[in-house]
This record gives C-alpha cells, sequence and structure tokens, in this order.
C-alpha cells in the first residue's frame, strides 16, 4: 500500500478496502506469531462463530468488558469528532458503540492484517457510514503522519511479540495529530493479594505467551526518547488486572 488517506469520508458506507483498491499489489502477511499462536482465536472460520458472542467477551474479561470498552471511549468523548484510528478488530460491539458516537462529519478507520476479521467486523457495522476497514499491519501503518485526531487500541499490545509492540505503539503515535490523543486498554498485573492474579498467570503463559510482559513493564517503556508524548494518564481497573493508558502527543 502506499501512505496516503483511507478516508471514510469518501466511503459513505461502510467499506473493506484491500490493496487492489490503493494501487498496490502486494497485500501485508499475516504474521507468523499470528499464525502460530493466535490461530485459535482469530484466524479460523470457527474462532469467529465462537469468540463472536457478547457474553463470551464479557466472561473472558471476567465481566468487565462493558466498563473498560466505555472507559476507553470516554477517553475519547461522548462525541467525537475529526478523525479516528482504531488499531485491530475487536469481538464483541466495541466498534459499533464508538461509531455510534461519531459526531456528523466524523470519521473512523479500522485496520487489522486478518482478512477474516475484517470480514467480521463488515457484517457487524453493515452499513455504517463513516466507517472504512483496511488491511494492515499494525507495526507498518499505511497512513501518513500527523493524520488522526485520536486513536485507540483495545486489547491488542498483549498480543505482540516485543518487537512488533515497540513498533506498535510508535506508528500510532506518529499517526496521530500534535495534542491529539492515544488510548490503550490491556492487561496489568494485579495487586499482591488479588486472587485472579494467581488464576491468570498460568492462563496468559500458556494462552497468550505475549501478555506477561505487560505485567513487568509499562506501555511507555516501548516508546523512543525522539519524540515523546507531552502527557501519560493510566488508570486500573478490577484490582490492577486491567489498565487504561491515555497519551496525549
Amino acid at each position: 500500500m502506499t501512505k496516503q488517506s483511507l478516508s471514510a469520508k469518501k466511503h459513505p458506507e461502510t467499506t473493506l478496502r484491500n490493496s487492489a483498491s490503493t494501487g498496490d499489489s502486494k497485500e501485508p502477511q499475516v504474521p507468523d506469531y499470528l499464525v502460530k499462536t493466535y490461530w485459535w482465536a482469530y484466524l479460523h472460520p470457527r474462532s469467529v462463530q465462537i469468540f463472536e458472542r457478547q457474553w463470551i467477551v464479557n466472561l473472558i474479561l471476567w465481566g468487565n468488558f462493558s466498563k473498560l470498552r466505555d472507559s476507553a471511549l470516554d477517553a475519547i468523548g461522548q462525541r467525537i469528532s475529526g478523525r479516528t484510528l482504531q488499531v485491530a478488530c475487536v469481538y464483541g460491539n466495541f466498534t459499533q458503540k464508538l461509531a455510534q458516537r461519531l459526531s456528523p462529519g466524523a470519521s473512523l478507520d479500522v485496520i487489522d492484517v486478518a482478512p477474516i476479521q475484517l470480514e467480521n467486523l463488515q457484517k457487524k457495522l453493515k452499513d455504517r457510514k463513516n466507517v472504512a476497514l483496511s488491511r494492515q499491519n499494525a507495526s507498518n501503518l499505511q497512513f501518513e503522519d500527523n493524520l488522526f485526531d485520536q486513536v485507540v487500541l483495545f486489547f491488542l499490545l498483549h498480543e505482540l511479540p516485543e518487537d512488533v509492540r515497540a513498533k506498535t505503539v510508535r506508528e500510532v503515535l506518529r499517526v496521530v495529530k500534535p495534542g491529539g490523543k492515544i488510548v490503550f486498554v490491556d492487561y496489568h498485573r494485579p495487586v499482591r493479594l488479588h486472587p485472579h492474579r494467581y488464576i491468570m498467570r498460568p492462563i496468559l503463559r500458556y494462552l497468550e505467551p505475549y501478555a506477561l510482559d505487560l505485567w513487568q513493564n509499562e506501555i511507555t517503556s516501548w516508546l523512543t526518547r525522539e519524540d515523546p508524548p507531552v502527557r501519560v494518564e493510566k488508570q486500573t481497573y478490577f484490582g490492577g488486572l486491567y489498565q487504561k493508558v491515555v497519551m496525549t502527543r
């Protein structure tokens, strides 16, 4: 893909765009780590049938899905103006709720590297206006600098190897405008006496092998010194098991 604006305003209904539509015949490949580690959750057709249920995603987050979703969206605004980027598709109604908050004239871009996830999201959004979907790799965004007013990553970082995670954090900082926000919601190390601390550690180690990095490191540790955010705000939830970090560039 060439680096260009994939503006939803030019496409009044939800569109799924691929590299062929942007004049580039080469699409990003699904990364090896995703195939090896998360095929069962995101790449197999049966996965979508199983996990695309609101009660299941809520159960996975111990009943905290709606609270974390609304907290992420509230950090952007009750009414969202300008241009928003969501990095990676999300099971459940996260994107639908985000799209409902768009002000007239606002737009939403959603990227994901897995075609099956984009197709699933397109079905959920149906004819939602001012939303455009495109196949891209989060660690190599095909957008120009300073393009978005806000960017949101909802439970993505824990699924990325450390080098990919670092590139992704730097990429989203690159594409957001000065003064814009980046909202991360993800796992976090719970307090010492939290019972889920001992339940979640083996679960994450087995099913989410990169997630424990977020127990050991702050999200800011994957930034470079060249262009640090102006402000970083952090809030934890459910005894510290989850976190929301808002960076203002």
